[in-house]
């Protein structure tokens, strides 16, 4: 993580983008705004930002939309702001390509502990073990937190990178859903409301990326009653 991390906020509310932008900036940020899908969009091809904080429910293109399409091309991390607070419209934005979200309203310290949760997922400490880890064409570099097929370097937003990073940890170990959530910056209280089924969502994306066939998964297996296991060749 830089020393100063630069965001990119996105609402249609200009009242409301004023007062996280002022809040963010007093917390240390660099912070820059944009008022719809499109906007965010121009500023996209000119900057490169550390994360981002997108309002869902936008006219227009919506937030999960937006989602959705910047992560054909970018693995920045994204927070998304939800009025609805339902499990199902949660898991919908992390099926779409979210890091985390936030349902409104909320506390300006909640969301700066999200913010500082999601920036210490992306990998930078070297875990103990080998330096490369094999699984079948893909090889995973353990230093790095990078995964490759050939010469080709594999996307990982920075949650599907502190997952395969925690899990490369203790290769043939299975890891409880508890310890994933809290290692991604999840609080145990939040367990109780779809935390379980957020990891889930992450483990689909990450098998989708890794394995030769997700339904029928070799490489990171659910270990029934324990979690789930990395099992390099």
């Amino acid at each position: 993580m830089k020393d100063t991390a630069h965001i990119l906020v996105v609402d249609d509310d200009a009242r409301i983008s004023r007062l996280l932008q002022r809040f963010l900036i007093k917390s240390g940020f660099l912070v820059s705004t944009a008022s719809d899908a499109a906007h965010a969009r121009k500023i996209l091809r000119g900057l490169e930002f550390d994360l981002i904080v997108l309002d869902v429910m936008m006219p227009g293109e919506d937030g999960i939309a937006l989602t959705r399409d910047l992560r054909r091309r970018l693995t920045t991390p994204i927070l998304l702001l939800t009025a609805r607070g339902e499990t199902e419209d949660r898991i919908a934005g992390l099926e779409a390509g979210a890091d985390d979200y936030l349902a409104k309203p909320f506390e300006p310290r909640e969301l700066l502990l999200r913010i500082s949760a999601i920036l210490r997922r992306i990998p930078q400490a070297q875990p103990a073990g080998p330096k490369f880890m094999t699984l079948g064409s893909l090889r995973y570099d353990t230093e790095r937190g990078q995964l490759f097929d050939g010469e080709d370097h594999i996307h990982l937003t920075g949650t599907e990178a502190a997952l395969l990073r925690r899990l490369a940890e203790t290769p043939g170990q299975p890891v409880s859903r508890t310890d994933l959530t809290q290692d991604l910056g999840r609080t145990p209280s939040e367990e109780a409301d779809g935390s379980d089924r957020a990891i889930d969502v992450q483990i689909t994306r990450l098998r989708r990326k890794i394995e030769p066939d997700p339904k029928e998964p070799r490489y990171l297996q659910t270990v029934r009653g324990a979690g789930y296991m990395l099992m390099p060749d």
